[in-house]
């Protein structure tokens, strides 16, 4: 695989993720401008981890073939055109339905960027996936840090005009692409899908992640919020800048192998990744934001040893069908985070902040639980 090519995939991936969540330091900004709850910001985020998550399953049986390039320009002509149009929003309704109009085209934009990642350079590609995965944080960290910093010294707006920008640019390089393939989608049936939940494995493996991604992005769409009640004169910079231990997720994959080293199998590197990841949970009450913004790093460090681990683990399991097994574990993983997005904001309005890390801290408990009395199916 050219560099060049490696460069502009990588370089897509981050501006894609970084359509993603750039919303979500803004939220408690977005909520005052357009006079919502907690509840209706939150899905602003919400609502594109929802296609991620139904995207693996549909897509394939309405796009069929299609040139995974001309689907990558078409995407993210579409994703320039409803930025600059997030910008010139002035409703909820307004906004919320550019960002459905995003949730569209997100998940289309990064099944082309894999399927030329995996397909470009057939010998590497377990490095050109971990790439990708290493490129999908990376997105996500600068994303979130530079919403912030724009919405401070500018206005929110700008936000949404320099990413415009930023997917003007990616436009050109797309074009210079050499990769003229199809797009990897599959169609599976009814039967393929049950056929591989009857396997105890797959099912522990996809709730563990369902769980541990609603967890994760609980804490991180309503942090904003949290940050706000601690303390009203903290800016949209100083929030995104308690993103910045997400970049830890980068660590994780690319140390991956030395980390099960470590601990001997990826089932006990999981159990440590789940313990550290509940256990910095009952560090999250604390209302001191330089102690949170230390605590937030270890929280990553859990997070994505649990995600890299099961990734691997998933994909190790069955010798055929890879890319349903990883199509069904993206679902179930979007699908927590789309959850995660939406459903703690309600227990935040309604009950506080610690009643909602309680309510995880349970939750990732009774899968710690289930993890360790079913880790014999592993061996």
């Amino acid at each position: 695989m050219k560099k060049i090519d490696l460069f502009i995939v990588v370089y897509c991936i981050v501006i894609v993720l970084s359509v993603m969540y750039a919303t979500q330091p803004l939220q408690p900004l977005l909520a005052k401008e357009f006079n919502i709850s907690v509840i209706k910001a939150s899905q602003f985020t919400a609502i594109i981890m929802l296609f991620l998550a139904i995207s693996p399953i549909v897509y394939g049986y309405i796009l069929e073939k299609v040139c995974a390039k001309k689907m990558l320009m078409y995407s993210s002509s579409i994703l320039l055109i409803t930025n600059i149009f997030l910008g010139l929003s002035n409703s909820y309704e307004t906004f919320l339905f550019f960002r459905f109009c995003e949730a569209l085209v997100i998940p289309a934009i990064l099944t082309a960027l894999m399927s030329i990642l995996a397909n470009i350079d057939k010998e590497n590609i377990k490095y050109n996936m971990a790439i990708y995965v290493a490129a999908t944080v990376l997105g996500g960290m600068i994303g979130r840090i530079f919403s912030g910093a724009i919405a401070t010294s500018f206005s929110y707006e700008y936000v949404f005009y320099s990413l415009s920008l930023a997917i003007f640019i990616s436009l050109f390089f797309v074009k210079k692409l050499k990769y003229e393939g199809d797009a990897t989608l599959s169609k599976p049936s009814f039967s393929d899908i049950t056929n591989i939940l009857k396997d105890r494995r797959f099912v522990l493996v996809y709730l563990l992640m369902f769980c541990v991604f609603f967890v994760f992005a609980g804490v991180l769409n309503v942090l904003p919020f949290r940050l706000k009640d601690i303390s009203s004169s903290i800016n949209e910079f100083q929030i995104s800048l308690l993103y910045l231990g997400y970049g830890m997720g980068i660590l994780v994959s690319l140390l991956s192998k030395k980390i099960v080293r470590f601990f001997k199998t990826e089932l006990n590197t999981i159990l440590v990744g789940l313990l550290i990841f509940t256990v910095v949970n009952f560090f999250l009450v604390s209302d001191d934001v330089l102690f949170l913004f230390v605590m937030l790093f270890v929280f990553c460090i859990g997070m994505f040893t649990v995600h890299t681990m099961s990734t691997g683990l998933a994909n190790s399991m069955k010798s055929e069908q890879k890319s349903l097994t990883s199509g069904m574990y993206l679902t179930f993983y979007y699908l927590g985070g789309a959850m995660g997005s939406f459903l703690p904001s309600i227990i935040y309005e309604h009950f506080g902040w610690n009643i909602m890390i309680y309510s995880f801290i349970f939750i990732l408990l009774c899968m710690i639980l289930l993890v360790y009395k079913n880790r014999l199916l592993f061996k």
